[in-house]
């Protein structure tokens, strides 16, 4: 993805990219390299809408997940946001860009997590949350709640428990469950205009796909 501006974002947004890329060699499929290339596209279409810094928005972007292994290889005991922000510090700390501009790259990463404590103050950082977590709901969200379960080798469903109660990382943690604790409320947190257009239609396509499942494991349909 390659940015218009000719200021030079194209070049230095490109050297992060490859920078970033490098971080995803054995990633898992849920949380692949895939994944922030969706994410960037979904920047540079909120981004305009919303008339941000496309080049701090774009280079956030790349590198939000960078962090990422280091949680699934912990079962969750490290957030991945704050690990990723931690990591960037080095990687843009040589660009040429303001002091100003790189803390704002740094809190966009640490922010962007539906679970972090740290809100998104700037209006990158709002773009950057809302891109990620649409991606993690309708037709690719629900992609990739069956993809995070297989990676955790977690069972389809388990209509026993309360999935409330399930635990994460755990043979319960099921695409359902995944929906219910999480996909369900995202469109709710969408802070950006452009964002919540988007995950009308998302959430309702999942909502529906979800009500059709349950029916279908009860024998219903």
């Amino acid at each position: 993805m390659k940015s218009k501006n000719p200021s030079g974002c194209e070049s230095l947004v490109d050297r992060i990219k490859q920078i970033a890329e490098a971080h995803f060699d054995g990633a898992n499929g849920s949380h692949d390299w895939e994944h922030t290339l969706r994410v960037c596209r979904l920047c540079e279409r909120i981004g305009r809408a919303e008339a941000v810094d496309m080049e701090v928005l774009l280079i956030a972007a790349y590198l939000h997940d960078i962090g990422r292994s280091d949680q699934d290889t912990s079962n969750g005991a490290v957030c991945h946001a704050e690990k990723g922000a931690h990591m960037a510090e080095s990687i843009v700390d040589s660009l040429p860009i303001s002091d100003v501009r790189k803390q704002n790259i740094v809190h966009c990463i640490k922010s962007h997590r539906f679970r972090s404590k740290c809100e998104p103050q700037t209006p990158e950082a709002r773009v950057l949350y809302d891109a990620d977590k649409l991606d993690a709901i309708g037709a690719v969200g629900v992609a990739r709640a069956y993809l995070f379960a297989g990676e955790l080798g977690a069972r389809l469903h388990n209509p026993d428990i309360d999935v409330e109660q399930a635990q994460p990382y755990s043979l319960d943690d099921t695409g359902f469950r995944e929906f219910k604790v999480k996909l369900s409320k995202i469109k709710d947190r969408i802070l950006t205009t452009e964002g919540q257009n988007l995950a009308r239609e998302r959430h309702a396509f999942m909502e529906a796909f979800f009500n059709r499942f349950l029916e279908e494991y009860e024998g219903k349909r």
